[in-house]
């Protein structure tokens, strides 16, 4: 069809179709049931907030898969979230009628509920849930907006009159802590306006530029430093196309997801190191409808381009996944004209497949020893509770959280607050709803059929206590831009100017390259070497070489003796340098050559080995046991510089 009809229909097709994630819902009232809590046998225990703060210490960090607190015991986040302060507005009519917000609930961009019920009796609610850990949207315009809030939105809670958004927020955060709860701060929309269309949040720069939306977090997490419970920035939700742009994953361009998380990942860090870093994967790309590409990626593209964070033990990945939506299904229902297309959704999908799938969009990342290797949060989920008539809703749910417990996933399902109207529920995907007088309809009273599926997750076993210290492996991605991964060369001046550089975290090693595309692994397997305080060495040229001729008739790039390779640069794909850090204490000299100029040359055994951190490019990696001493390259037969061996030494 001519451009202009082409661009209207898939603009038709995108406002309708794009609503991907649980912010699309439009809930099915419920009947009221009676307001008494039930006798459940199998409730979580609530813990008074006194409990709950002595059962972990702040901050958070990772080991390997598993979230740990600063004992370095295991803390599994069992979070829902309490929305509200990213906005409820759907986008039409006046903002003030409350028949235009999101299920008839208008939050007037704070946390829900705070109208209805004292701040003390929801901190409670939540108790009983058994919940540690909340999730709390926000939106970039909260951080600006110095409207006050109106002194109806606050009722229940007088102490909060005359307060701006942001000091509600300050309030909200400060009472959670208080009580013991772990808090997740989530840039979920960059205006108020109800995600998630064509509204002007499909990504984090799409209504904003990308160094405000950083200097955002950098508010915020300096904002919240000396709390410790305030444990994690979860970077961005459910990031989508737009109607001409898909967000990508690496391609170095002001659409890249993965660059805008390593960017604003190790600031954050630089900013407040105590907070864990969450990145969610690519929720849409493509046109909704089948005769072009489209899909839901989630997390898909970790396997072969991971993420690295100035401190290795801060990094979680995230995902979201919902009964209704599909890994090719945008959610939407009414068919091509609305954005819908034929592919399953996920509550379509057999037990095998659904296992299957949710394995290969996220859970894959919790698998040990590679280089993307890390906690998984299923920070949204969910359906709705009294009144569901949809059976393949109910199975799904129950399936998907038999997943969830088989795996001993961390979670946080959508939404936790609402509110019931004339005796029926507004959201039935809520797990608490309170009426105008402040009475509550939970979960776990009577009517809601979904108890026994939180119940049976709340409770789950899995593994408690101390875990143990694990190796790290870390790509550096060299393909578009530098990647300064360590806080003490992002200090320093440019090392290799003119060149395209990166370098590992400061508690690792350089042990592997790839030739062709720039890719390299750092680790700190065997121990971190510690460094002694004298300058790192930029090397350029041949004068270090003291080993003999290691590599006939090729350049070389050795390090001096006593330092190893930390980092390299490169010019186009050609070596340009290598950075190597003085070791603290004597390392071993003796060479072993590794020529991966043929084909893949890595250890059998060891960490990464199972996953491809350079695909389509030869690769040479060191052993565990080794230390990057050298690379040698050539312009001849047409090599064009690339790295075709490592000199690797024992690290004792």
């Amino acid at each position: 069809m001519p451009e202009g009809a082409l661009a209207r229909a898939v603009a038709r097709a995108l406002t309708a179709a794009l609503a991907t994630g649980a912010l699309l819902v439009t809930a099915l009232p419920g009947t009221a049931t009676a307001l008494a809590p039930a006798a459940v046998a199998d409730a979580p225990v609530a813990l008074t907030g006194e409990q709950l703060a002595a059962s972990w210490t702040g901050p958070l960090s990772t080991r390997g898969r598993y979230i740990v607190d600063a004992d370095g015991d295991r803390f599994k986040l069992k979070a829902s979230n309490w929305a509200g302060a990213q906005g409820t507005w759907e986008g039409s009519g006046s903002e003030s009628d409350v028949a235009n917000h999101q299920a008839d609930q208008k939050s007037n961009n704070i946390p829900l509920g705070l109208d209805r019920t004292p701040i003390s009796r929801i901190l409670a609610d939540f108790h009983a849930l058994g919940l540690n850990t909340i999730r709390l949207p926000y939106s970039d315009a909260m951080i600006d907006d110095d409207t006050l809030v109106p002194n109806y939105a606050v009722a229940a809670n007088p102490q909060l009159e005359d307060k701006t958004p942001l000091q509600v927020f300050d309030a909200v955060v400060a009472a959670l802590t208080a009580d013991g709860f772990a808090v997740i701060l989530n840039n979920h929309t960059t205006t108020y306006r109800w995600c998630c269309g064509l509204d002007g949040n499909e990504r984090w720069n799409t209504s904003q530029s990308t160094e405000k939306w950083i200097d955002n977090w950098l508010f915020l997490v300096e904002r919240y430093e000396s709390n410790k419970r305030v444990v994690g920035a979860d970077l961005r939700n459910e990031v989508r196309r737009d109607t001409w742009n898909d967000p990508n994953w690496g391609w170095g361009n002001e659409h890249d997801l993965y660059n805008a998380f390593q960017l604003a990942g190790n600031r954050i860090l630089e900013a407040n190191p105590d907070m864990l870093v969450i990145m969610e994967g690519i929720n849409w790309q493509g046109i909704p409808q089948g005769m072009f590409p489209h899909g839901r990626p989630t997390l898909t593209p970790v396997r072969n381009l991971s993420n690295t964070l100035i401190n290795s033990g801060k990094l979680v990945y995230a995902a979201h996944f919902y009964g209704f939506t599909g890994p090719n299904h945008t959610g939407s229902s009414g068919g091509w004209q609305n954005g819908e297309t034929n592919d399953p959704r996920y509550r379509d999908l057999s037990p095998e497949d659904l296992v299957r799938v949710v394995d290969d969009q996220a859970l894959f990342v919790t698998e040990e020893g590679q280089h993307f290797t890390a906690p998984v949060w299923i920070s949204e989920f969910g359906t709705g509770g009294r009144g569901q008539t949809d059976q393949k809703e109910i199975d799904w749910f129950a399936r998907f959280t038999d997943i969830l417990v088989e795996n001993d996933t961390d979670f946080a399902q959508w939404p936790l607050v609402g509110w019931t109207t004339n005796g029926k529920i507004n959201d039935n995907w809520a797990l608490i709803s309170y009426d105008d007088a402040g009475n509550r309809q939970a979960i776990n009273d009577p009517g809601d059929w979904r108890a026994a599926h939180w119940n049976k997750l709340v409770n789950a076993p899995g593994k408690t206590g101390r875990v143990a210290e694990v190796d790290h492996w870390n790509m550096v991605d060299l393909d578009f831009a530098d990647q300064n991964l360590s806080a003490t060369m992002r200090r320093q001046a440019d090392w290799s100017v003119g060149n395209r550089k990166g370098n590992c975290p400061d508690s690792q090693r350089l042990v592997a390259l790839a030739r062709s595309n720039n890719r390299g692994l750092c680790t700190d397997a065997g121990g971190e070497l510690a460094k002694a305080d004298t300058m790192w060495i930029t090397v350029i040229d041949e004068r270090h070489v003291k080993s003999g001729d290691w590599a006939s008739g090729y350049n070389k790039l050795e390090c001096p003796k006593n330092t190893y390779a930390v980092g390299y640069s490169v010019n186009g794909n050609a070596m340009a340098a290598l950075l190597c850090a003085p070791s603290a204490t004597p390392l071993p000299t003796t060479n072993r050559l590794l020529w991966f100029d043929r084909g893949d040359n890595r250890p059998a055994t060891g960490g990464s080995t199972r996953s491809d951190w350079a695909p389509g490019a030869y690769k040479g990696q060191c052993r565990d046991d080794e230390y990057l001493a050298g690379v040698a390259y050539t312009w001849k037969w047409q090599h064009g510089g690339a790295p075709d061996a490592l000199l690797c030494r024992p690290l004792s």
